[in-house]
């Protein structure tokens, strides 16, 4: 997913996060979603790349 994308989509769910009525009950699931998509083994991986590439970017332009 490109970066924009994902921006766009995390600036509407929380959007409809701060804006939501449905209850307690709808926002623990949407609670447990994000937590289930932040602890997937595949974000977890893109986020340790995503890591080291700014690392290495910050050492080089240091």
């Amino acid at each position: 997913m490109r970066p924009k994308t994902f921006f766009v989509l995390l600036i509407i769910a929380t959007a409809y996060l701060l804006g939501a009525r449905a209850g307690r009950e709808r926002y623990d699931q949407i609670v447990d979603s994000v937590t289930a998509f932040w602890n997937d083994p595949t974000v977890k991986k893109a986020r340790k790349d995503a890591k080291k590439q700014a690392e290495k970017a910050r050492k080089k332009y240091s």
